[in-house]
């Protein structure tokens, strides 16, 4: 058997990315609304640029949002707490330019029988057999490097860092099977006063080894800072904006994206509800063995309730027909809007927490539950 040896890129940022800083803001702005008034209807978006804060979209609620209590609660939580950082929760500047949702929209989508699609597009999720989390590996290890910088920091065993920084992953596959990492990229915002030596051997004994283990060996190649100091970071440096990290909130590019970002808009746009459906569907048929890997593409048009279309890709990995399995999907699974919100219980203040270190793999969303196996084994004696 000929060996084909390939390699797959991730990345991931910290949640003191600015654009994280913004889709953080969106959805805690989201959560708060929620809290208050389960149908809330919010597109809200965020701009952050030096010590500026600009809140700006849409939103229809029966409850009261203090949009700037909300921004600097989320900043100061993520550790922009200081001046020397290049942006501080207590001092930056807090614009709001906030209208209610658009009646048009407003009617297509609520007054009806059933609840239509907030907005027209297409939804992807993703499922494969290569983690225990049930997505790929190059963007489990990103995320769980990133996730350690802020941890290491926020722990006090790592003081010289700030809250910036980015993490990219490359695993080498042999034959499709992921081996080992290739490559690792590191970049953290850092304080002065440490080296660049310094600080790429504490993130090496601190973030990479713990993360990685034996993926990591003597041929993985490590580049820590590889543009030199990165002691300016976070909006003093880059300008912020939600939604333009929409690959990091995914798959790290190994499935498509629809291209709406997630971040900020309530759940009857099923550019979220519709990504979060298309991903509990791949995951539970993963699990319960009907493929190794599964990929399903779902559409909608604004103000109806039915999808436009459903597509199921197992890429040679399923004995079942694509028929088949769409048959399945659809007697089991939500598609519409109201019956997805319904079944993964979307009206809760949940959606903080999704706007770092990724939508999916992680255990404490909704969409992540595996409550179809059962159901879905007993199609696998059929196989």
């Amino acid at each position: 058997m000929t060996t084909i040896t390939t390699l797959f890129t991730s990345e991931s940022v910290t949640e003191g990315h600015p654009d994280k800083i913004c889709d953080q803001i969106s959805d805690a702005i989201l959560d708060a609304a929620l809290r208050q008034d389960k149908e809330s209807r919010v597109a809200v978006e965020c701009a952050v640029k030096n010590g500026l804060v600009f809140i700006f979209g849409e939103l229809s609620t029966k409850g009261y949002i203090d949009f700037q209590s909300v921004a600097r609660r989320v900043i100061r939580d993520i550790g922009y707490t200081r001046a020397k950082f290049g942006f501080d929760a207590e001092t930056c500047g807090v614009i709001s330019a906030i209208s209610e949702q658009s009646t048009e929209i407003a009617q297509a989508v609520v007054e009806k029988k059933e609840l239509g699609a907030g907005d027209q597009g297409m939804m992807f999720g993703f499922a494969c057999t290569e983690t225990p989390q049930f997505m790929p590996l190059p963007i489990t290890l990103a995320h769980a490097l990133a996730q350690k910088l802020a941890a290491v920091r926020k722990d006090g065993s790592f003081l010289e860092l700030r809250p910036d920084g980015k993490t990219q992953v490359t695993v080498e596959y042999v034959n499709g099977i992921p081996e080992r990492v290739h490559t690792v990229v590191v970049s953290a915002q850092h304080d002065s006063k440490i080296s660049q030596t310094d600080l790429a051997r504490k993130l090496q004994k601190l973030v990479l080894t713990p993360i990685l283990g034996s993926l990591q060996d003597k041929k993985t190649i490590v580049h820590i800072n590889p543009s030199g100091g990165f002691t300016k970071g976070g909006p003093q440096s880059d300008a912020g904006l939600t939604g333009r990290k929409i690959i990091v909130d995914t798959y790290g590019g190994y499935a498509p994206h629809g291209g709406g970002a997630f971040s900020g808009k309530d759940p009857s746009k099923v550019d979220r509800s519709g990504a979060y459906a298309a991903r509990y569907i791949a995951k539970n048929i993963v699990a319960a063995g009907l493929a190794r890997k599964c990929q399903i593409e779902v559409s909608y048009a604004i103000g109806l309730s039915e999808p436009i279309s459903l597509l199921v890709e197992t890429f040679g990995t399923s004995k079942l027909s694509a028929a088949k399995l769409e048959e399945i999907i659809r007697k089991h699974f939500p598609l519409k809007p109201g019956a997805i919100i319904k079944t993964l219980d979307l009206r809760k203040p949940i959606y903080e927490k999704t706007a770092s270190y990724g939508h999916f793999g992680r255990h404490e969303f909704p969409w992540e539950k595996l409550d179809k196996v059962q159901e879905l084994k007993k199609y696998v004696g059929k196989l």
